[in-house]
């Protein structure tokens, strides 16, 4: 079942896991809840030793503990939660981790858009019903948030100050409120929401001033703020996860060298340090150079080695495919990475010697700069 979808949901993916897990659950149980607190923190950050279960459960996100206990905290109350942070730092899949564990359901999504509007956190209607039948609940289209309203789970919110602040402002009502009035309606025209009902939304640090959150909507969220990740153990854990879902997916059978996934761990962490000590806009990349971005970095290099290589994963595939991803701008990025190229990975280069990684990472990255410029 998982195999036949694109990208299954963490329910779906997850699930035999899940069942287990609720099997043997016997502590307490916020409203509808199918997992505890503590088995929903065990299915998102892994079980250890000291739990002393049958079976091993898998780390699937990689944070501190105290961020995933505040969000179940906030979900056990009647507050929203509002994760936000940079650009890949993993807010929206620990979002859809907790609602998995939580209710089972994590597709109840609104995606914050400037074209989204009040009808996408509300309702709309089946228009050629309401020609034939006239208004009422059965030619209604609730929205996400609505139906999660109604089934008493967990509705989620993305990019939040990429929306407008009509939409911001219907938002308030429900999180206050908790429920939506339909006016065009004479019966039955209030939709309550049942004990579980709770929003996590999303948004990045890097956005604000889009849309900026109004006080009153400030108010009825709990925010937790996630780094970026720095730490390189962590992150290596985070990249070598995401890339062997990756390989299993494309069924692909490569192995990840140690040594190239330290070049590009140190590669990351140099560009963010030269980043740090820019003095201007103009002398930064336009990339966060975030988790996520080191990831697709790794997963363009992987399938081009699998599709036009010799399926062996090689330090000259990595620069290029490092330099092809960030260099977004034409020609700042370029001028960027080249003078990063030149004063940091050439002289890593000579001190690793020729038959080290970081000389194929120095000529796959400037053969994709001259071709790129």
């Amino acid at each position: 079942m998982t195999d036949e979808k694109l990208r299954a949901p963490a329910e779906v993916k997850y699930a035999e896991e899940l069942d287990w897990l609720e099997s043997i659950d016997d502590g307490p149980k916020p409203f509808a809840w199918r997992l505890s607190p503590k088995m929903v923190r065990l299915f998102v950050l892994g079980s250890r030793r000291s739990d002393g279960l049958e079976r091993e459960i898998p780390q699937k996100w990689f944070g501190d503990r105290s961020f995933v206990e505040r969000s179940i905290v906030t979900l056990a109350s009647d507050r929203g939660l509002l994760l936000i942070g940079d650009p890949g730092t993993g807010k929206s899949w620990l979002a859809e981790l907790l609602s998995a564990a939580i209710c089972r359901n994590s597709t109840l999504v609104v995606q914050g858009t400037a074209g989204t509007t009040e009808d996408h956190i509300k309702y709309s209607w089946n228009v050629s019903m309401v020609i034939a039948k006239g208004q009422s609940r059965d030619s209604m289209i609730p929205s996400p948030i609505m139906t999660a309203m109604e089934r008493g789970v967990i509705g989620r919110f993305e990019e939040l100050t990429r929306s407008t602040s009509d939409v911001q402002d219907a938002l308030i009502s429900i999180l206050s409120e908790k429920y939506v009035s339909i006016p065009e309606l004479d019966d039955d025209n209030i939709v309550f929401a049942e004990p579980g009902f709770s929003i996590i939304a999303t948004a990045n640090s890097r956005d604000r001033g889009v849309n900026d959150l109004s006080s009153a909507l400030k108010r009825r969220f709990n925010f937790v703020r996630i780094p970026v990740v720095t730490n390189k153990r962590s992150e290596a854990e985070i990249v070598r996860f995401r890339t062997s879902e990756l390989l299993r997916r494309h069924e692909i059978d490569l192995d990840l060298p140690p040594t190239l996934l330290d070049v590009l761990l140190q590669s990351f962490a140099d560009l963010r340090a030269a980043a740090a000590s820019a003095t201007s806009d103009d002398e930064k990349l336009e990339s966060a150079l975030s988790t996520a971005e080191q990831i697709g970095v790794l997963e363009d290099a992987i399938l081009h080695s699998q599709f036009f290589g010799d399926r062996t994963l090689r330090a000259e595939t990595l620069g290029s495919s490092l330099v092809g991803s960030l260099a977004r701008r034409t020609p700042e990025d370029l001028a960027i990475l080249n003078k990063f190229w030149h004063g940091v990975i050439e002289p890593r280069s000579k001190k690793d010697g020729e038959d080290g990684p970081w000389q194929g990472f120095l000529e796959g990255g400037r053969d994709a700069i001259s071709t790129l410029s």
